[in-house]
């Protein structure tokens, strides 16, 4: 069988490969409590603990008990679209018309249409590296190219408007960004952003911000959208962290207004639209109960990220840059191995601790960095520390 030459340009999931290896460990007697074993504790993969709360459950129920199933326009609900944009102007401040609010089914959905809209064989996209591999590959499918900026710890592992004004380049079309970061849990500080989109802006060119860990800022200086900017910025969210609703697959994305109907054409044609179930279920996710509970779920996160990162500098993987949002510790593992992958199948194998290597997320420092997600709760965060400080030691 012949396969698509587009395939070639995009790698392995190596979290999820290696996902597969914890949980196959997991089943085996050296896992088993029955047995003698130690059960594997999961910081590998980035997906809250918490799920739906019980308001967005019972939405999701009353919808199916009314056969509240028909598909809805490819944009969403109107009434979800209108009540995401009093969500931002509630907690940013900001005024958003509704029609510009796309919901879809899962970020992953936004990335891939405005990708498909934006981008043609030929161009290139800035992004950071380290970076979340699958946003890459969402360039890479439309036949760009992702073009990646090693970026350090000096730079909080985000681009700068000097780094996009020195690396553009004819074929250069835009940037894609993530505020905060997946794997490193840092947000690019509000000023340096406005100088990078007014960078992007002056070359014809288009900033995409994924943010679907804003909701889980910890700092309020950095807790900003980057839609303040102007309307030619494209916001990319989610309900599945903030929100807690993973396997709901529902997101959103803000975009210019002239970008409404190519990017409503696309989703028609690609998926006709996001889960009718899901939309009604996230229409009580902006309910004062459910708001209420979300906030305490994101002082949860933020205990355990104040656990976590003091933790793993003790144990000499030092996170050169504390998180502040999302759920990751992007620490350095160079002190105890050269090679995060070999570290962390180790650390799986012999303390039952999986984490994920650094090899997916950018060739600049693939060896040198590994991933912790405290997406789990504090009793096991504070095993596994202890586990990694046995085995360490060793």
């Amino acid at each position: 069988m012949k396969l698509a030459g587009r395939l070639d340009h995009i790698e392995p999931f190596y979290v999820m490969e290696f996902a597969k290896a914890a949980v196959e460990l997991a089943r085996s007697p050296a896992c088993d409590p029955a047995q003698g074993g130690r059960p594997m504790i999961f910081l590998n993969i980035g997906e809250p603990d918490f799920t739906a709360p019980p308001r967005v459950r019972e939405a999701a129920e009353a919808a199916i008990a009314a056969g509240r199933s028909q598909y809805t326009d490819a944009t969403g609900l109107p009434a979800l679209r209108q009540r995401i944009a009093q969500w931002y102007a509630d907690t940013q401040g900001i005024s958003i018309d509704p029609g510009r609010i796309v919901v879809t089914a899962g970020a992953s959905a936004a990335l891939q249409l405005a990708c498909l809209a934006l981008f043609d064989p030929g161009d290139e996209v800035l992004m950071p590296d380290p970076c979340y591999p699958c946003n890459r590959h969402f360039v890479a499918a439309t036949g760009a190219t992702a073009r990646l900026l090693p970026a350090g710890p000096e730079a909080r592992f985000q681009l700068d408007a000097d780094g996009v004004a020195s690396h553009w380049t004819d074929a250069t079309r835009g940037v894609l960004l993530a505020s905060p970061s997946n794997p490193t849990g840092t947000s690019i500080a509000p000023g340096e952003l406005r100088r990078i989109v007014e960078t992007v802006r002056e070359r014809g060119g288009i900033s995409i911000i994924d943010e679907i860990y804003l909701g889980l800022s910890y700092d309020a200086a950095f807790s900003h959208s980057a839609l303040s900017l102007g309307e030619d910025v494209i916001s990319v969210n989610s309900f599945s962290k903030y929100f807690s609703m993973t396997g709901w697959r529902l997101g959103w994305l803000v975009v210019p207004p002239a970008l409404v109907a190519p990017i409503e054409k696309l989703a028609q044609n690609l998926y006709i639209c996001p889960s009718t179930i899901a939309q009604h279920a996230a229409l009580a996710c902006f309910e004062p109960e459910s708001l209420a509970e979300y906030e305490r779920r994101r002082a949860a996160f933020r205990e355990r990220r104040d656990f976590v990162v003091p933790a793993l500098n003790a144990l000499g993987l030092t996170v050169p840059v504390a998180p502040d949002g999302a759920f990751y510790a992007w620490a350095d593992c160079s002190a105890h191995a050269s090679s995060s992958w070999a570290l962390c199948e180790r650390l799986m194998k012999n303390a039952h601790v999986a984490l994920t290597p650094g090899r997916d997320f950018g060739p600049a420092a693939a060896e040198r960095y590994l991933r912790l997600s405290f997406a789990t709760g504090l009793p096991l965060l504070k095993e596994a520390v202890a586990r990694l400080r046995t085995e360490l030691n060793r």
